[in-house]
Formats: C-alpha cells, sequence, structure tokens
C-alpha cells in the first residue's frame, strides 16, 4: 500500500479521471443501446465537473466515505493546478479534481472493490442528484 502523505493530489486525479471515465463507458455500453453520440452525451452526466460535484456532495451527505477516502479528495481538492475550470466555477472544479483523486488513491491501492461500490452509488443515485447547469 501506497503511503497517501507522499502522493501527489493531481496525478492522483489524473488517474482517476481514467478510472471514472473507463467505468462510466463500460456501465453505458452495458445498459443502452444507443449511438455513440448519445453515449458521450449520457457520459456528461457522471464525469463533467458539475456531475463529480453533485455526486461527492451526496457521498459526503451520506458519510459512506472512510478518512483515508476523505484525505485522499481534500489531497486533490487542495492541489494547487495550473489548469482552469472549463464551463464551470474554481470550486466545482476543485471539488470535481477531488473527487478523482478519491479514485485514483483507490486504484493505486488496488481497491477495485470500493471503486466499484462507490461508482454503484453513483449510477443508482444518478437521478437523484442535482446538476448544476
Amino acid at each position: 500500500m501506497t503511503n497517501l502523505n507522499q502522493m501527489n493530489g493531481l496525478t492522483l486525479a489524473y488517474l482517476g479521471d481514467a478510472v471514472i471515465e473507463e467505468r462510466v463507458r463500460f456501465y453505458l455500453v452495458t445498459n443502452y443501446q444507443v449511438k455513440v453520440n448519445e453515449l458521450y452525451h449520457l457520459s456528461q452526466g457522471y464525469v463533467s465537473a458539475k456531475a463529480q460535484a453533485a455526486f461527492w456532495e451526496l457521498m459526503s451527505s451520506r458519510n459512506i466515505l472512510t478518512s483515508n477516502e476523505l484525505a485522499a479528495f481534500k489531497l486533490g481538492r487542495n492541489a494547487k493546478s495550473h489548469t482552469h475550470a472549463k464551463n464551470t466555477n474554481i470550486v466545482v472544479y476543485r471539488i470535481s479534481t477531488g473527487f478523482e483523486a478519491l479514485f485514483g488513491y483507490l486504484k493505486i491501492q488496488g481497491q477495485d472493490e470500493r471503486i466499484n461500490q462507490l461508482m454503484t452509488f453513483c449510477f443508482k443515485n444518478h437521478d437523484h442528484v442535482k446538476i448544476v447547469q
């Protein structure tokens, strides 16, 4: 297991972005028989900064995360990024970066089952989150 204190929050977010993207694409392809363009639009409801911030708020409000998971989120959220938020404000962008860092941390820790649990939470609660456009 890798020590969280030795990890870079933006590196975790980079990895977490890929983890989330792969899980979302697999979920959509196996659950929806639509054209690729429609798959792309459906995926935005999961991978956009606004969607990820909404999922984070729901997870946080339900207290389903461990202390290490919260620490990984904070590491990503508080990281100094040289890129800027696209189509959203900086607060939402940072929450999204923290959300991605959480998944990057879980992947590095080899916690694929936990990734599955949290992604299943997102899939099941997609219709219950308020994604501000």
